[in-house]
């Protein structure tokens, strides 16, 4: 049974990479000449060095290795350029389909509502596929229905084919596309909320599976650093092997969060204008990378008594493994600033769902402006985003633009979904929708998502406890490998087997470069697990100067507490 199921999954995916090669859109006969032809003959290739060329033993077996990845990845690109395809339609499509049902509202016909959505080109292949509906219907002259019938055959998305198909058959049973859309909101957001968490499951599977796999690697690490005592190897040789392993875990680790976790990004940064927070975040920026930079260059000066009148100084009372950390400080700065403005975008984005049903609903009741609702709502108490607030009743009290006044109300507030769902409100008003109805739906959407943001900062913070977990024991564990080589090292043993062979090797070990590769761990890990928060939580990554520093901080700060004990240990007992 195990067989036959194994059998059936091997099928179907070479069903869907024959399938991928169909719908490409380089012909297949071109692809197979230009891409995999080549990639076969380099696999064919490595495979033959790997035969001849006289090279150390694991060099031999990764050259083949390396060609049939690289054939592997050429075969199988039209499915994963498929799937790529997919994900984009699905990091997109809840507001995708928030936005339909927002035009639908208003008064344009539905082939309208179809031809703006394919001008939005931040929804990448959702607008294509829409411009591939209205070419259907204007160029080959098909009903409505009948063109999402068709195109929902060819779409990689199931959401998106569901939608399409519902769609059709809803339409030419007779149904306004408005109501249909309406009655999927509620099925749209239990299937995006369920997505979601799904993904955020996902998350917790990883992180276990990376603290499986970075515990590995460290005892790998500590093993290549002691075993050559008994084997003979040369211990740089060794553990420089497995750093490089070390390295390609870490950094895979990092896309496959990032493939795993929702598109859900916070900031919105795209405006033309600078704002006091970009000001405020660039100032930092620049302030802690500089600042950095010069104490790198002064520790390293004085440390090598490159500055006249440092001879005096004792650079040499600074733990070596302190350098690097001491020089990072800071980076603080602006991690602390990054920290700070993304605490207050969350707290916008909590305050706009009752801040834009309190807009729709007045404005329907009151059947006035926006800006005589917002001499009254400027009053109320909306949290962080009560400035902005002002700043929009300002803007549309002096008769400047609606759009220019939107426009500068989200890019001061920095939040992506204020900024979508805000375009989405005025349009909508523009094209005459009903503003209660506007602001019920953009609010409600806008709760769930923002309390799937919240399942979301709970898993986030959970990963940085494994994260600085694994990196204090880690760098316990290098250290702990490294002292204890050393120490080994360090002493005049000569010992030898009946047949005279050595059977303790003590003069193979450069101390110095041992400790440089292990703090090029430290630094590596730090910078990639600072990266890896950032992409679980989606905020900006400026956020990473925090992580990264604190993160280089704990493993030196352990490593230097280590080799502090193992020395007064060794010292007692002699």
């Amino acid at each position: 049974m195990a067989l036959a199921e194994k059998s059936a999954v091997a099928s179907q995916l070479g069903k869907s990479i024959i399938q991928a090669y169909e719908e490409m859109e380089l012909p297949a006969s071109v692809y197979i000449l230009v891409i995999l032809f080549p990639t076969f003959l380099f696999f064919v290739g490595t495979a033959a060095l790997a035969v001849f060329l006289d090279v150390f033993l694991l060099v031999r077996l990764l050259l083949p290795v390396l060609g049939l990845l690289l054939f592997l990845a050429a075969v199988g690109y039209p499915r994963i350029a498929i799937d790529q395809r997919r994900i984009e339609m699905e990091n997109r499509f809840h507001l995708f389909v928030i936005h339909m049902t927002i035009l639908s509202t208003t008064n344009i016909d539905r082939m309208e509502v179809m031809r703006r959505l394919a001008q939005e080109e931040e929804y990448g292949e959702l607008a294509a596929e829409m411009q591939r509906v209205v070419d259907l219907v204007d160029v080959w002259h098909l009903s409505l229905g009948d063109a999402c019938r068709r195109r929902a055959k060819d779409v990689p998305s199931e959401s998106v084919r569901d939608l399409l198909e519902r769609m059709a058959y809803t339409l030419e049973a007779g149904q306004a596309l408005d109501e249909f859309l309406f009655q999927e909101q509620d099925v749209l957001i239990n299937k995006y909320s369920t997505v979601y968490q799904q993904s955020l499951s996902n998350l917790d599977v990883l992180k276990d599976l990376y603290l499986s796999i970075i515990i590995s690697m460290t005892f790998a690490l500590v093993f290549a650093i002691v075993l050559p005592l008994l084997t003979g190897n040369n211990p740089t040789l060794t553990a420089s092997i497995v750093i490089v392993l070390f390295v390609f875990v870490q950094i895979g680790f990092f896309f496959l969060i990032r493939a795993a976790v929702p598109d859900d990004p916070i900031w919105y940064l795209e405006d033309g204008y600078r704002t006091q927070t970009k000001k405020r975040m660039l100032a930092s920026t620049v302030i802690g990378v500089s600042t950095s930079l010069v104490l790198v260059t002064l520790l390293t000066a004085g440390f090598f008594e490159l500055i006249p009148g440092t001879e005096q100084v004792r650079f040499d009372a600074i733990p070596l493994l302190m350098y690097m950390p001491i020089a990072t400080v800071p980076l603080l700065i602006p991690g602390f600033v990054f920290w700070y403005e993304e605490r207050r975008v969350f707290d916008r984005d909590r305050e706009f769902p009752n801040f834009i049903r309190a807009l729709g609903t007045s404005e329907s009741a009151k059947q006035s402006t926006t800006s005589e609702v917002l001499a009254t709502l400027r009053t109320k108490d909306f949290g962080p985003l009560t400035p902005d607030v002002n700043d929009l009743y300002r803007r549309l009290n002096m008769r400047l633009s609606t759009e220019k006044s939107w426009r500068y109300f989200t890019g001061e507030t920095h939040s992506f979904l204020i900024q979508k769902f805000s375009e989405m409100y005025l349009v909508g008003r523009e094209m005459g929708g009903g503003p209660k109805r506007l602001g019920e739906l953009i609010s409600d959407n806008m709760n769930a998502i923002v309390n799937l943001r919240e399942q979301r900062r709970q898993q986030t913070t959970t990963l940085v406890g494994v994260l600085y977990g694994i990196t204090a024991a880690s760098a316990f564990a290098f250290f702990i490998g490294l002292e204890l080589a050393l120490m080994l090292s360090s002493f005049d043993i000569d010992i030898q087997s009946d047949i005279g062979a050595e059977i303790i090797y003590t003069d193979q070990y450069d101390v110095h470069v041992l400790r440089f590769l292990i703090l090029l761990v430290l630094i590596f890990n730090a910078f990639i697990s600072s990266l890896v928060l950032r992409a679980a939580d989606g905020g900006h990554f400026g956020n990473s100067y925090f992580h990264f520093t604190a993160l280089l901080w704990l493993g030196a700060v352990t490593g230097t507490i280590t080799e502090w004990l193992v020395n007064a240990i060794i010292t007692v007992d002699l």
